[in-house]
């Protein structure tokens, strides 16, 4: 595929010599563990362990560049400006962005790591501009690789990390340390206590609008997410989920039957299958 140039990106970029100390005891992801030319998923939580802000991480020389929403780059700078102090550590914001999707390595690029494992090659490539041709065929390679984003699969604040896989894809670490929400998603982690995830969903038939609810029975079991034809992502109760597969019970988005599945690089299985399994 070609480049494809994304719209309503934003950089929030942190630099001091403090930077990765100041952000290791905020954020989810490990910086001590962020390689060059890497780009990892992170998060911003609130207190109660939900998701405030997102993002994906990459280093740009001593610095730390945040890549984000437009729509969320003023709130993540304030925010971040509140907890900085009397830090040595400047925070400057460039909204827009231009950030470029690339499908080969390329000079100056940060390999995706929440497509790698998914076992697909996908670069970011920041400050060259685009043509935004060919998004319909990046957000289709982003479903069917179970990558949820903010605004179009959830909405900030209502969700925990866990909910859309931030535990399975580099963004959450249960290692570091401190951070701030880390003692609720630690708790959640240990206790096994996640009900909620991000599924693919498939159709043979154009799935209605995201926002739809999922149901069993009439009984909503999640809700549809991101949309493209007859394929979508939508976060679910996987117990309810797993059990309606089990049984055979029809599960519909709206009035269309679909197929809900994990995505294979998880490892992740619907309880009611993993027990029929074991039996």
């Amino acid at each position: 595929m070609q480049p494809i140039a994304l719209p309503d990106r934003a950089i929030v970029t942190v630099s001091g010599q403090g930077a990765q100390d100041f952000l290791q005891a905020l954020i989810t992801t490990d910086l001590g563990r962020l390689e060059d030319g890497e780009a990892k998923p992170g998060a911003l939580l609130t207190p109660q362990g939900k998701i405030l802000f997102d993002f994906l991480v990459t280093r740009d020389g001593e610095a730390i560049r945040l890549e984000t929403g437009v729509d969320q780059a003023d709130g993540l700078l304030k925010r971040l400006t509140m907890y900085k102090l009397r830090l040595p550590i400047t925070l400057s914001v460039a909204s827009p962005a231009a950030v470029t999707i690339q499908f080969a390595e390329t000079s100056g690029g940060y390999r995706d790591a929440r497509f790698a494992k998914a076992g697909h090659t996908v670069y970011r490539a920041y400050g060259k501009e685009m043509g935004a041709t060919g998004i319909d065929e990046y957000e289709r390679l982003r479903i069917a690789s179970g990558i949820a984003v903010s605004g179009g699969d959830y909405a900030l604040q209502d969700a925990f990390p866990h909910d859309v896989l931030m535990d399975k894809n580099g963004a959450l670490s249960f290692k570091k340390g401190c951070y701030v929400g880390q003692e609720v998603v630690s708790r959640m982690q240990h206790r096994g206590t996640a009900r909620k995830r991000i599924v693919t969903v498939t159709a043979d038939s154009a799935l209605p609008a995201t926002g739809t609810p999922l149901t069993v029975k009439d009984r909503p079991i999640g809700t549809l997410g991101s949309v493209i034809g007859a394929s979508g992502l939508a976060i679910v109760r996987i117990d309810k989920a797993g059990e309606a597969i089990a049984s055979g019970e029809a599960i519909l988005a709206g009035d269309v039957p679909v197929k809900l599945a994990l995505p294979a690089w998880t490892g992740l299985e619907f309880p009611a299958e993993a027990d029929e399994a074991s039996a």
